[in-house]
C-alpha cells in the first residue's frame, strides 16, 4: 500500500479525522521538511480527489462526515440542475447552487432541504465531465464564442488560442482548455465540421461529442493485417466442418459473431452454439487488443458502423462467412425435452458455415414458403427442429420467471439520402437466435463460476423499492391487480403480469413502465444474478467481434480449457474488475451515441411530414408536457401549454399529469399533428391534433 492510500485508509477508520495538516504530520511522524511537505502534496492530492475534505475550521475529514455525497451533475437548459448520486436518490440543483459546476461534472455536493426538501448544493468540482463540446460559432466584438449544441451545458465558449478558421454559423469541434471563474470557459476550435444543420455534419459532430474513435491507428490496422493473413488449419482442434451449421443474421450485417446447428440426439436436442475465435488473432496485450479496450464495442448507426476491430478482422478472418473455414470457440449442449442442459463441452474448433440465412427468409421458410422451402431443403428440418427447440426453451424460461419484455425498436434504413422508419420486426427466427445464445451464455458462465474463476458477469439487479413501488401505483391506476412486494421482487412476478395482459396495447404499455421501473444491466466480476432473465449465473459470450466483454469471457474459457486453471487468479484477478466497470462505461455511451443519432435520424425523417396529423400514444409524463410515440417508433413531445388549457398536476409515481378536466397517463391514445422538428435538439414537437389551446 502507497503512503497516500496509507492515509486515506487512516482516514476511513478515524484515526486522522478533524485534524489540520500540522498535527497530522505530527500523528504520522513526520519530521523532516521534505516529509511534511511530501504529506502535505498527498493531502491536497486527496482533498482533489474528493476523498477528504475541510470543515468550517480548516480541519480535513472525510466528505461522509459532513453529510457531502458524490455525483454526476445533469443539467438543465432552463438553468437548474440535478445530481445524479452513486448511491441514492438523486438531488435538485438550483442555479445559484451550481458554483461553476457544468453538464455531466463529476462533484461533492451538500444536501441543504431547501424548498423542494431535495435540494443539494455544490461543495466542489473533482472531475470535468465535458473536456471537448462541438457547437455552432458566432462572431462577436470579442473574436467569438461557440453555442454548445448540448443544451444543458449552459455556457457559451469564448475561443482562444490564435486565428480561427470557422465561419459564421458553421459547426466547430472545441477542446476547453480554462475555467475562469464567473465568465465563460475558453476553448480552442480543433475542427472545422461542416455546415450547421447539414444530416452530415450534426451526425459527425455527435461522434465527437461521445468521444467516439473512427479510423484506426496505423499500429493496428498494420497488426490486424498480418493476423488476418493466418492460415487455418484444424490441428489440436475440434473439426466440425462436417456439421451442417448455418448463421442466422439481419439482412444487413456484414459480421457474423455466431453459428448453430441442431441435431436429435434420441429424445434430446444436440445444440452447438459456434462462436468466432477472435482471441486467435487478437493476442492478449497487442496494439488490437488495447484499441479494443478502449473502444469496448462496436457502434451502430443507421449509415455506417463504427466497429470495434478493423473490417480485415470483423468482416474478414473472424466473420463466420458462407463456405469458408474459421476458428471457433464452440459450446456444444445436450438439451432435454424440458429445456435443461443435461451435458455439455466447451472446444476450440474450426467449421465451415454451409448457408448465410436471415431472420426473414428463417422465418418465411417456417411459414411455408415454397419456394425458399425448395432452395434451402438441406437446412429445412433442422430449422424445424431449431424452432421446436427454441419452443421448449421459451416454455423453460417462462416457467421460471423470466421478464419476456417486447419493446418496440427502430429500424432505420438510410440509402441515395433517403431515410425509412419504421418498427423492428421479431420473428420466429429471432426468438431462435435469442434462446440459443441465452442458453450458451448460461452455460459458459455457469462452467466458469465452477472454476470459481475471475470472470466478467452480465448482472441485473432486480428494481428498486422506490421504482417497484411506482410501477405498482401504476398498475392499480390501470385497474390491474398487484401480487407482489415492491421491497422483495421476484422475476416471476413480473413475468405473471406480462403473460397475463398477452399481447395488444395495454400489454405494450405495461412492457414500457414496467422497463422504466427497472435497473439497468451492467458488467461485474461479481456473480449477482440476472433478474429479468430469471438466470442464476449469466455473461456475454456469443458477440465477441462486437463486445470486449466477451474477448475477455473468451479468454478466461480457454485458459481453463488449457489447463491454466490455477494460475487464472494471477492472470486476470486484477484485471477483470477493471475490465467490468470499463465494459459497463462503454456500453453505455455506445448507446447514448446510437439513441442520439437515431434521434436526429427520426427528426430528419419527420421533416417531410410537418402538418401532417397521425395516432399515436402517451409514452411518457413529466411536470413539463407529455411524450407521444407513433406505430414507426418516434417520440415527440407536447408541452403543457400546448394542451387543452386546464389546472395540471404532475403525479410521478403513477406517470400521470392530472387536470381538473383532462388527464393524460401513459398508454392513452391520441391523435396529434406535427408541429416542429428541431435538428439542432433532435427533437419533434406535436400538438394535440384539435389544435394549440387558444391563449388568454
Amino acid at each position: 500500500m502507497s503512503a497516500k492510500e496509507s492515509i486515506k485508509e487512516q482516514f476511513k477508520e478515524g484515526a486522522l479525522e478533524y485534524k489540520r495538516a500540522n498535527e497530522i504530520c505530527r500523528l504520522l511522524g513526520a519530521g523532516s521538511r521534505g516529509e511534511r511537505d511530501a504529506i502535505g502534496r498527498m493531502l491536497k492530492e486527496l482533498e482533489s480527489e474528493g476523498a477528504i475534505v475541510r470543515d468550517a475550521r480548516g480541519r480535513f475529514v472525510t466528505p461522509e462526515k459532513l453529510g457531502f455525497v458524490r455525483g454526476t451533475v445533469q443539467g438543465h437548459e432552463r438553468g437548474f440542475a440535478f445530481l445524479l448520486r452513486e448511491e441514492g436518490e438523486d438531488l435538485f440543483l438550483p442555479p445559484r447552487a451550481l458554483h461553476g459546476a457544468l453538464h455531466k461534472d463529476v462533484v461533492l455536493a451538500r444536501p441543504v432541504g431547501g424548498e423542494r426538501g431535495d435540494e443539494a448544493e455544490v461543495y466542489c468540482i473533482l472531475e470535468r465531465g465535458m473536456p471537448a463540446l462541438t457547437g455552432t460559432y458566432e462572431r462577436d466584438r470579442k473574436g467569438g464564442i461557440v453555442r454548445p449544441d448540448e443544451r444543458r451545458f449552459r455556457d457559451d465558449v469564448r475561443v482562444v488560442g490564435g486565428a480561427v478558421k470557422a465561419k459564421e454559423g458553421e459547426k466547430v469541434f472545441v477542446r476547453l482548455v480554462a475555467y475562469p471563474d464567473g465568465h465563460r470557459p475558453e476553448g480552442v476550435i480543433e475542427e472545422v465540421l461542416g455546415r450547421d444543420g447539414d444530416l452530415e455534419t450534426e451526425e459527425t459532430a455527435l461522434v465527437r461529442t461521445y468521444g467516439l474513435a473512427e479510423a484506426f491507428p496505423p499500429k493496428v490496422t498494420q497488426e490486424a493485417r498480418r493476423a488476418a493473413n493466418c492460415r487455418i488449419t484444424a490441428e489440436g482442434r475440434a473439426d466440425f466442418r462436417d456439421q451442417c451449421v448455418i448463421t442466422i443474421d439481419g439482412e444487413d450485417s456484414r459480421d457474423f459473431d455466431d453459428a448453430v446447428s441442431v441435431e436429435k440426439k434420441g429424445a434430446n436436442f444436440l445444440l452447438s452454439v459456434h462462436i468466432a475465435d477472435v482471441t486467435h488473432y487478437v493476442r492478449r496485450g497487442s496494439e488490437l487488443d488495447k484499441e479494443a479496450f478502449e473502444r469496448g464495442t462496436s457502434v451502430y448507426f443507421p449509415d455506417r458502423v463504427l466497429p470495434m476491430l478493423p473490417e480485415s478482422l470483423s468482416n474478414g478472418v473472424c466473420s463466420l462467412n458462407e463456405g469458408e473455414d474459421r476458428y471457433i470457440l464452440s459450446c456444444v449442449m445436450e438439451v432435454n425435452g424440458k429445456g435443461d442442459v443435461v451435458d455439455g463441452k466447451l472446444a476450440e474448433g474450426v467449421i465451415r458455415s454451409a448457408h448465410r440465412m436471415t431472420y426473414t427468409k428463417v422465418a418465411k421458410m417456417l411459414e411455408g414458403d415454397a419456394a425458399l422451402c425448395a432452395e434451402y431443403a438441406d437446412i429445412l428440418p433442422m430449422c424445424e427442429q431449431m424452432r421446436e427447440l427454441a419452443e421448449i426453451l421459451i416454455r423453460k424460461r417462462d416457467r421460471r420467471g423470466s421478464v419476456d419484455l417486447d419493446v418496440r425498436e427502430a429500424d432505420i434504413r438510410y440509402s441515395d439520402g433517403r431515410i425509412e422508419v419504421r418498427a423492428a420486426e421479431r420473428d420466429i427466427a429471432h426468438r431462435i437466435i435469442e434462446e440459443f445464445m441465452i442458453l450458451a451464455n448460461e452455460t459458459v458462465a455457469s462452467f466458469a463460476a465452477g472454476w470459481e474463476a475471475p470472470f466478467v458477469y452480465r448482472v441485473h439487479d432486480k428494481p428498486s423499492e422506490e421504482k417497484a413501488e411506482g410501477f405498482s401505483a401504476y398498475l392499480r391506476e390501470l385497474g390491474l391487480p398487484v401480487k407482489f412486494r415492491p421491497e422483495n421482487v421476484r422475476p416471476g412476478e413480473y413475468g405473471k403480469i406480462l403473460k397475463r395482459l398477452g399481447d395488444g396495447e395495454l400489454a405494450r404499455v405495461v412492457n414500457r413502465v414496467m422497463l422504466r421501473s427497472m435497473s439497468k444491466a451492467r458488467y461485474s466480476e461479481e456473480n449477482a444474478g440476472h433478474f429479468g432473465l430469471a438466470s442464476e449465473c449469466y455473461c456475454h459470450f456469443t458477440s465477441p467481434i462486437r463486445r470486449y466483454p466477451d474477448l475477455l469471457v473468451h479468454r478466461i474459457v480457454k485458459s481453463i480449457l488449457e489447463g491454466e486453471g490455477d494460475r487464472l487468479e494471477k492472470k486476470y484477478g486484477g484485471f477483470v474488475a477493471n475490465a467490468a466497470q470499463r465494459c459497463s462505461a462503454t456500453e453505455r455511451r455506445a448507446e447514448e451515441a446510437e439513441r442520439a443519432v437515431d434521434e436526429l435520424y427520426k427528426v430528419w425523417y419527420m421533416r417531410a411530414h410537418l402538418g401532417e396529423s397521425v395516432e399515436g400514444v402517451v409514452s411518457g409524463v413529466t411536470a413539463f408536457g407529455i411524450f407521444v410515440e407513433l406505430e414507426n417508433t418516434i417520440e415527440g413531445r407536447i408541452r403543457i401549454e400546448d394542451l387543452p388549457e386546464d389546472d395540471y398536476t404532475f403525479v410521478e409515481e403513477r406517470y400521470l399529469l392530472r387536470g381538473k378536466v383532462h388527464s393524460y397517463k401513459i398508454g392513452d391514445a391520441m391523435r396529434v399533428t406535427v408541429a416542429a422538428c428541431d435538428i439542432g435538439t433532435r427533437r419533434v414537437d406535436f400538438v394535440p391534433a384539435q389544435g394549440k389551446r387558444n391563449e388568454k
